[in-house]
């Protein structure tokens, strides 16, 4: 197969080099620095199993996908519209574009833009990290959740073949919106605090707005028609013990000085819930905390 990863970071670069390992032909699209060093050297893929060079073709340049089989879009939420845009004259007719990204609504906002593939929404249970350029580091998990369809058993086999197991959902809207929930529980605290889940979660009344976040979702989601398992909190909460030394993608963002996808998370579930009648004082308060971190306002 030939793959594409466009905006390849952290999760990006890590799904892309295993399925270089396994054999794929796969080209990295992402910036400058983490490209040169990949050139230089090779990508960097240290797991909890194993630590080594990965050889895979890396670009600054979109135009470099030309011909791939399947793209991976791994860039943040707020950037589909400029990589649909960026990718969109380089793309073959037939071409499987798969959003690896967190929120409910990117797929759908990349098939507008992309009228002539295919593209399908896929779940993402890894925590990775850039450790930095040409690096990246496995933390835990790693499977990949994905609706039924005609693509599914041919999905299923490349990434089982990368040691990557893939769930397949007859509907995976229930499975995005618990996603959401753990992102909207754990994202924002972990960059207010700039905390690991499990030293985060031990902090006085943590847990308790965690579980109040997680309340307001499934209230959101519940009027929104989409009826969530009765121990989504307990599976949320598990998820500090599972992955106690992990920070948040969007801690890792502002860390770095960049935008968050808090408006496609804890935002997400604030403006679906004002549409709804269902008010989210605990999501909206994570929210406006982390546009502060984000955009501080100017000094009188």
């Amino acid at each position: 197969m030939k793959i594409a990863i466009m905006g390849a970071g952290a999760v990006g670069s890590y799904y892309g080099g295993l399925l270089a390992l396994a054999g794929h032909e796969v080209t990295l699209i992402g910036r400058a620095a983490h490209v040169a060093a990949i050139e230089h050297a090779g990508l960097r893929l240290q797991t909890q199993s194993f630590d080594e060079p990965v050889a895979a073709s890396a670009s600054v340049d979109p135009a470099a996908l030309a011909d791939a089989d399947w793209v991976l879009v791994c860039v943040k939420a707020g950037d589909t519209e400029a990589a649909a845009a960026a990718i969109s004259p380089h793309l073959r007719d037939g071409a499987l574009v798969l959003s690896l990204q967190n929120g409910l609504d990117n797929a759908d906002r990349l098939q507008a833009l992309l009228p002539r593939q295919r593209v399908r929404p896929v779940l993402v249970y890894a925590a990775v990290e850039l450790a930095g350029p040409g690096h990246v580091r496995h933390h835990g998990r790693g499977e990949l959740v994905i609706g039924a369809g005609p693509d599914s058993e041919a999905l299923v086999t490349a990434f089982a073949g990368a040691g990557v197991p893939v769930q397949v959902l007859p509907d995976v809207r229930a499975a995005l919106w618990s996603k959401l929930m753990v992102n909207c529980a754990y994202n924002a605290l972990s960059a207010i605090s700039r905390l690991p889940y499990g030293r985060m979660i031990r902090g006085p009344g943590i847990e308790a707005s965690m579980r109040e976040a997680v309340a307001e979702c499934l209230a959101v989601a519940r009027a929104d028609g989409i009826h969530l398992p009765a121990d989504s909190w307990e599976r949320v909460r598990a998820l500090a013990d599972a992955m106690p030394t992990q920070r948040s993608s969007t801690a890792q963002d502002l860390a770095r000085g960049r935008r968050s996808e808090i408006d496609q998370l804890n935002g997400y579930v604030v403006r679906r819930g004002e549409a709804l009648g269902v008010p989210t004082p605990v999501n909206r308060a994570l929210h406006g905390l982390v546009k502060l971190l984000e955009d501080p306002p100017p000094a009188e």
